[in-house]
């Protein structure tokens, strides 16, 4: 596959030119998994319709949301890709991490919307409504979409994990929720077409069971990159990791306010070592040096890292040399 100038052997490893790569590469994702879905939903649609199958027109909805997630994450990802100006020193990375949010908001209001279509129709039945028994066409457009939706899934899943992108594994989510959507319209159909009769209402009832697991996967995408827009710190494992770092650097003597956060994709932390108070400016600015490069051998050479030095107290330092 050939998204870019690059193949995935030729990665450059300059940051900035890493970053250019990363969001084409992911903006090619995107528009692959754009494609598929305008033409899974509207023959999901054709399937619904014709088919007499609510679980379908539901599904399908759902697949066009996907369309329009796929169409949120590219523009966000052309505006994060953009390099740091006058007015955003961090650069756009945030726009990332926004788009991401969006997508758990409309995977929100697609669950909310299939449960209540659901239980219109689950309650209409048991008030005596008729409800049409779905056709064949409409379990051929299920079994086709969990194929195809969980393929993407996986495909997209490979790019978010390789170039840690919130927005292509808010993205893979979705694909995934639409895969299990489609399981679940599946049976619903399957035994509806089967048993026939009063069992037609399993279409409705699948319907109104998949948007809860819908509802669970889009709270957590949206909890987790609304969180970082708060400007939440980096999760318990990441910090350690840094403070790991921190205390096994050369010359560091301590560290105190240590505070994180993620800009986009990128690891942002501000901390206070301190050196040995006796140490020339420029060794003291060496240590810092390396500390900064040491974080970015792990963190990602595209972070943010603002060290500052101060001379190590007397008594801190007495301890440190009494070991």
């Amino acid at each position: 596959m050939r998204g870019t100038d690059y193949t995935d052997n030729e990665t450059p490893s300059h940051p900035e030119e890493f970053e250019n790569f990363r969001y084409s590469q992911a903006i090619y994702v995107t528009k692959v998994a754009m494609a598929s879905n305008l033409l899974l939903t509207g023959f999901k649609f054709f399937a619904g319709i014709v088919g007499n199958s609510s679980a379908m027109i539901a599904d399908a909805i759902h697949s066009t949301s996907d369309f329009m997630t796929d169409i949120a994450v590219i523009a966000g990802l052309k505006i994060a890709r953009k390099p740091g100006d006058s007015t955003h020193n961090y650069g756009h990375g945030k726009i990332e991490t926004l788009s991401a949010a969006f997508i758990g908001l409309v995977l929100i209001a697609v669950s909310v919307g299939i449960f209540w279509s659901g239980l219109q129709k689950v309650l209409a039945f048991y008030h005596g409504e008729i409800l049409p028994a779905p056709s064949r066409v409409a379990l051929a457009a299920a079994v086709l979409s969990i194929v195809i939706k969980e393929w993407l899934y996986r495909y997209t899943m490979v790019y978010a994990r390789k170039f840690r992108s919130d927005a292509l594994t808010a993205n893979a989510w979705h694909h995934r929720s639409d895969a299990l959507s489609s399981i679940g319209t599946m049976i619903g159909i399957g035994g509806a077409i089967l048993l026939g009769g009063r069992w037609v209402v399993l279409d409705p009832i699948a319907a109104v069971i998949l948007s809860f697991f819908i509802f669970k996967v889009a709270f957590e995408i949206s909890y987790k990159n609304l969180n970082e827009l708060l400007e939440a710190s980096l999760d318990l494992e990441a910090y350690r990791t840094i403070e790991e770092i921190l205390k096994s650097t050369d010359g560091v003597l301590g560290f105190h306010e240590l505070k994180t956060r993620k800009i986009g994709n990128a690891v942002a932390a501000d901390v206070h070592i301190e050196v040995d108070r006796n140490l020339n400016i420029v060794d003291a600015h060496e240590i810092s040096t390396h500390v900064e490069d040491r974080l970015k051998e792990v963190c990602g050479k595209n972070g943010y890292f603002s060290i500052h030095v101060e001379p190590c107290s007397d008594t801190h330092y007495s301890e440190y040399k009494n070991k």
